[in-house]
């Protein structure tokens, strides 16, 4: 069969140091045909050091002029909306960077989009693609945790606002670490729990080290413009009677530099899921359960992996439109009960 036919939103480092790269290590079915960014000369330079053949100044040009099968996007938040419903309206499969969009309106018109353009659409989830996940999930699906109850999900930094990028301004991102990591560790712990449906939401925001000069462990990052939350702290309760609580941060006064973990707990057992461990009571004994092996695999390289077969096998991915709408619609519940002090419910 004929090559699948890729192009490139975004020529940033999201692109150039993940999605090309990792599409060029599946070359025998790939064939990454074009690369658009405003940033005309930047998307040029990508486009000469990757051989990719045809470089544009705005993905609209590029759909006119070069037809793809497939398109990744790697933009800032702001523009996934608009650049998802173009690239689906052109016919193309879509992985879009996490999280989906600015707000839950712009995440169902993708969704909608999607399925009336009976094409894929999928999100940069790449944690769900880690040993770790994929293991923990086979344990969860054969019943080793029992009902998981309660998730508690951290994604904090001691000091790392990045120093780069677009991170720290609200306008184009939406939000700070609570939409830029902890949506990785909230979508894991998601996954994981069978993505139940939120019924109440409680959440408070901090900004109390973003705005002042200080350390960067990822930078120096542009403190007198800081327009996001250094810290979120949210509460969860779902449908099905389980909770969740959740701390991620760019920068925190606490001990480890770096700290992305989900834990779950269940009637039948528990886990730490980076790394992995399970926690058990069996045969009146408590228990420990840490696998001596784990396959090696990269999550950024198995999500273009696994978005490619689905695209040449007509296989849904398993980060589905529907779940990107439901994790934008808590992401935004916590906002919101931020900014009023209130806790949202959820019809």
């Amino acid at each position: 069969m004929s090559k699948l036919r890729v192009g490139i939103i975004g020529a940033g480092g999201i692109a150039s140091g993940v999605h090309i790269p990792n599409y060029k290590q599946q070359d025998e079915r790939v064939e990454i045909v074009a690369i658009a960014d405003v940033a005309y000369e930047r998307a040029q330079e990508i486009a000469a050091n990757h051989a990719i053949p045809h470089a544009f100044e705005s993905y609209q040009k590029m759909f006119e002029h070069v037809e793809l099968d497939a398109v990744s996007i790697c933009i800032p938040n702001k523009f996934h909306v608009d650049a998802t419903i173009a690239a689906l309206e052109a016919g193309c499969h879509v992985l879009c960077e996490k999280p989906p969009a600015m707000n839950a309106e712009e995440a169902e018109r993708m969704q909608h989009a999607a399925e009336e353009s009976g094409k894929f659409l999928t999100y940069g989830f790449h944690y769900r693609h880690q040993p770790e996940v994929q293991t923990a999930k086979i344990f969860i699906a054969n019943g080793e945790l029992g009902d998981i109850y309660n998730a508690r999900v951290q994604a904090i930094r001691r000091r790392g606002i990045p120093g780069w990028g677009v991170f720290t301004n609200k306008e184009l991102q939406g939000g700070g670490p609570l939409i830029d990591i902890g949506v990785h560790m909230l979508d894991s712990a998601l996954y994981l729990m069978g993505y139940p449906e939120p019924e109440v939401v409680l959440g408070k925001t901090h900004q109390q080290l973003g705005t002042k000069k200080g350390v960067g462990l990822l930078g120096e990052w542009d403190w007198e413009n800081f327009t996001v939350e250094d810290m979120a702290i949210g509460m969860i309760t779902f449908k099905n009677g389980a909770s969740l609580t959740l701390e991620a941060a760019f920068a925190a006064n606490v001990e480890e530099n770096d700290k992305m973990q989900v834990s779950l707990m269940g009637n039948q057992g528990g886990a730490d899921i980076f790394p992995l461990k399970i926690y058990q009571e069996k045969h009146d004994t408590l228990i420990d359960v840490t696998p001596v092996y784990l396959p090696e695999f990269n999550g950024h390289s198995e999500e273009i992996k696994h978005f490619v077969n689905c695209c040449i096998n007509g296989i849904q991915p398993i980060s589905t439109p529907e779940q990107g709408t439901v994790i934008q619609k808590i992401i935004d519940a916590l906002y919101q009960s931020a900014a009023t002090g209130k806790a949202i419910n959820f019809e």
